[in-house]
């Protein structure tokens, strides 16, 4: 059983953003009675913008741990009194991810990784490096974390890698958990390594998964709910009649007809 029944954005106003962007505007009754629901749509069609309300609205963690109050949350702040929420199962835990957040929380482990570094720079020769390191880490609770949990520094690993192995360490309990295009951050190779672990974990655990994406790939994943946006209407879709899937099959069966005005 999902935690989320269905969603519905009850705003009359339909000027100015964020109340004029397609995802807002049909956001209408919402069924997501699945336990794995995709928004998918152009950009600017308002996706991330609607994932963004719903995480706020639940007040979600999210990957750098600094809540709500960053600039880019502030349309779902705008539009969170007008979000309906029907639950099947109130008050949910989980975890939201954004591939925005996910940049921000390495550039925030190395900067202080940096700072702490020249803080104990004058001891470096006098205290043996392990007790340095130790001294660093209990320091700075991210990068205690991270080495406790992964085992080694974050620069040892791609940021696709790093991304994934995060998301993989988070999705282990049953939860909801919002994806805000993870593609940004993972290889083709990446994506499905992504689904199959999203496929194991729904087969032990009742959890729910709303996820904003442009790529077919992850779409595909089986009997799961396709939601289309596009400056008409919010519906539900099957894969192979979404413009993404269209585009990249087409492209690829013919990437000649696409790119002959190149040439």
């Amino acid at each position: 059983m999902p935690y989320i029944k269905s969603i519905h954005i009850n705003a009359s106003r339909t000027n100015p953003f964020p109340y004029n962007i397609p995802s807002i505007k049909y956001a209408k009754n919402i069924d997501l009675s699945n336990n794995l629901n995709f928004f998918i749509g152009d950009n600017g069609t308002g996706k991330s913008t609607l994932i963004e309300t719903i995480a706020f609205r639940l007040q979600l963690p999210h990957m750098d741990g600094s809540g709500y109050a960053k600039k880019s949350f502030q349309a779902a702040v705008q539009l969170a009194a007008y979000l309906e929420l029907n639950f099947n199962i109130d008050r949910p835990t989980g975890f939201f991810f954004r591939a925005e957040d996910f940049g921000d929380y390495l550039n925030s482990i190395h900067r202080a990784d940096a700072e702490l570094h020249g803080h104990l720079k004058s001891l470096e020769g006098e205290v043996p490096a392990h007790i340095i390191q130790e001294m660093k880490d209990n320091a700075n609770y991210q990068i205690h974390h991270v080495r406790k949990n992964y085992g080694q520094e974050l620069t040892s690993f791609s940021h696709g890698e790093a991304y994934l192995k995060i998301i993989q360490d988070k999705i282990q309990t049953r939860g909801i958990y919002l994806l805000d295009e993870p593609e940004a951050a993972l290889s083709p190779a990446k994506q499905l390594s992504l689904i199959y672990h999203i496929n194991e974990h729904l087969k032990s655990n009742t959890s729910q998964f709303i996820i904003a994406t442009h790529s077919p790939i992850l779409m595909s994943i089986p009997n799961a709910t396709i939601y289309e946006i596009t400056e008409e209407k919010m519906m539900k879709t099957p894969l192979e009649e979404t413009a993404h899937y269209k585009i990249t099959k087409s492209f690829l069966n013919n990437p000649e007809m696409y790119l002959r005005h190149l040439e």
